[in-house]
């Protein structure tokens, strides 16, 4: 049996670890938990010794095909979650990651096995990322930054680069959701900014910023 703590560990390795083809430094986890780099390394060491990670001095660690495993479980339960609060219980989008922060550690298999099936066994959770099985498998939609669209090309909302509440908040106020079709009216050059068409009925101006974060397959 793993902390909470432990669990949140292995799961922020495992998230850095993606994005990065090296071993995961002690200070990059330090800045993603906002806590310090002794702490990271007490917490290195219980993690190493359950065979959690692989750690090697001045390098940095890498998780092991256990802790993929265990993060992996994590990271389903936290998404399914998160379907289950926007979907059933009418949370917005910018409300669901500290409930199912705490709910990602319930330690019931069977539980999570009910709700998947409950929830009709969705793919992609509230901000489209991808829900990994019950095996860790899961499915990764081509996506693209919105910035990247050509001028009158058009595409659908699947997935935020950023899940700031006030972020998501801006999006629900322009009318920006997983699933609208998006059309780039206009690419203003001074400043990179994009006039745009939501679902062919919302005409909206937003800045380089928004539209690197909002991820469309066209």
């Amino acid at each position: 049996m793993l902390s909470f703590a432990e669990e949140n560990y292995l799961k922020t390795i495992y998230h850095l670890s993606t994005t990065d083809k090296e071993d995961v430094s002690t200070n990059a986890i330090a800045e993603t938990l906002h806590t310090k780099p002794a702490s990271v390394t007490d917490m290195i060491r219980k993690l190493s010794n359950k065979g959690m990670i692989n750690y090697r001095k001045y390098h940095g660690v890498s998780i092991s095909d256990e802790g993929k495993k265990v993060a992996l479980t994590v990271v389903r339960k936290h998404r399914l979650w998160e379907v289950f609060l926007v979907d059933k219980l009418k949370f917005n989008w910018d409300e669901v990651h500290d409930v199912a922060e705490q709910l990602e550690h319930i330690k019931s298999p069977l539980l999570i096995k009910r709700l998947d099936e409950f929830l009709n066994y969705p793919k992609y959770d509230p901000h489209g990322d991808p829900i990994p099985d019950e095996n860790g498998e899961f499915q990764i939609k081509p996506k693209v930054p919105l910035s990247a669209l050509d001028l009158n090309a058009s595409g659908i909302i699947v997935a935020v680069n950023d899940s700031n509440s006030l972020f998501l908040q801006y999006l629900d106020k322009i009318g920006a959701y997983l699933g609208a079709k998006i059309k780039v009216l206009d690419k203003i050059e001074f400043d990179n900014s994009l006039e745009i068409m939501i679902d062919n009925k919302r005409t909206v101006f937003i800045s380089k910023e928004v539209s690197e974060n909002i991820l469309i397959t066209e």
